[in-house]
C-alpha cells in the first residue's frame, strides 16, 4: 500500500459506536456539535476528532473576525486548519477573497478538502499540505499586507485540562513566542485560538505597549467555556 492509499485509509466516516475507538467515543457522541452535517459523509481521522472546533463556536469566531478584521484585509490564513472546522466557517463567512488552509497532515487534508465540499464552499479554499511555517514564508509571504492569520496550534490532546493554568511555552511544536515570531513576518494581524485556561501573564508579555490593547473572548457552548480567542494587531471590537 502506498503512502497515498494509507493517508486516504485513516480517513473514517463512523456511523456505529460499536465501532468508534474508546479514547474518542466522547467526542463521536458530539459529533452533531461538531459538524451538523455529519450524516452526510462527514470524514475525519481519529486523532482529528480532539482537534474540531464545535460548528456554532466556529461559526461565532468566523463572525467576529470578520466584523473585526481592517477592511484593507481580505485573505484569513488558517495555520492549523486539520480537518476543516474553523476553515469551513471562514469560507461561509462569505468576507474573505479567499481562504487559506495549511495542514501538515496528508489525510487530515483529504478529510478537509472533503469536508468543505460537504458546506458548498470547496472553491473558497485554498490547501497546502505541509509545514505552517514553511508553507507561509515560501508560499504566502506576498499576501502577508492583505492577511489576517488565525490559528488553533495544537494543544497536547485533552490532557491539557488537567492544569488549572495553561503553559503557552508547553505547546507542541510550536510555542506561543515561536508561533508570533513567525506570524508576524507577515502580519501583525493575528487570531490564536487557545484553550479556556491560557496563562494571561504570557499573553501580556507579547503586547506591545505602544500599540493597541490585545483582546481576549471566551467562546462558550451551553455556559461552559470551550475555548479563548486572543485578537492582535488592529481589530475592532468584535
Amino acid at each position: 500500500m502506498g503512502q497515498q492509499e494509507r493517508s486516504l485509509d485513516a480517513c473514517k466516516h463512523y456511523t456505529n459506536t460499536r465501532d468508534v475507538p474508546w479514547d474518542i467515543q466522547k467526542y463521536y457522541h458530539q459529533r452533531y456539535d461538531l459538524f451538523s452535517k455529519y450524516d452526510e459523509g462527514i470524514l475525519m481521522t481519529d486523532s482529528a476528532w480532539y482537534g474540531v472546533t464545535p460548528e456554532p463556536v466556529a461559526n461565532k469566531v468566523a463572525q467576529h473576525i470578520s466584523a473585526a478584521a481592517p477592511a484593507s484585509k481580505t485573505v484569513l490564513i488558517d495555520c492549523f486548519a486539520g480537518v476543516g472546522g474553523n476553515t469551513i466557517a471562514f469560507a461561509r463567512s462569505g468576507r474573505w477573497k479567499r481562504v487559506y488552509a495549511i495542514e501538515k497532515d496528508e489525510a487530515i487534508v483529504h478529510c478537509g478538502r472533503h469536508n468543505s465540499r460537504l458546506y458548498g464552499v470547496e472553491q473558497m479554499i485554498s490547501w497546502f499540505h505541509g509545514d505552517c511555517s514553511k508553507i507561509l514564508k515560501n508560499e504566502l509571504a506576498p499576501l502577508g499586507p492583505y492577511s489576517v492569520i488565525f490559528a488553533s496550534p495544537p494543544w497536547g490532546g485533552p490532557g491539557y485540562r488537567t492544569e488549572p493554568v495553561f503553559d503557552l511555552k508547553t505547546m507542541q511544536p510550536y510555542s506561543l513566542g515561536q508561533l508570533l515570531e513567525c506570524f508576524r513576518q507577515l502580519t501583525q494581524d493575528i487570531v490564536l485560538f487557545l484553550p479556556r485556561t491560557s496563562d494571561l501573564n504570557q499573553l501580556a508579555r507579547e503586547v506591545d505597549p505602544s500599540k493597541k490593547k490585545v483582546q481576549a473572548i471566551h467562546y462558550c457552548m451551553e455556559g461552559a467555556s470551550k475555548a479563548m480567542c486572543v485578537y492582535f494587531g488592529l481589530f475592532g471590537v468584535p
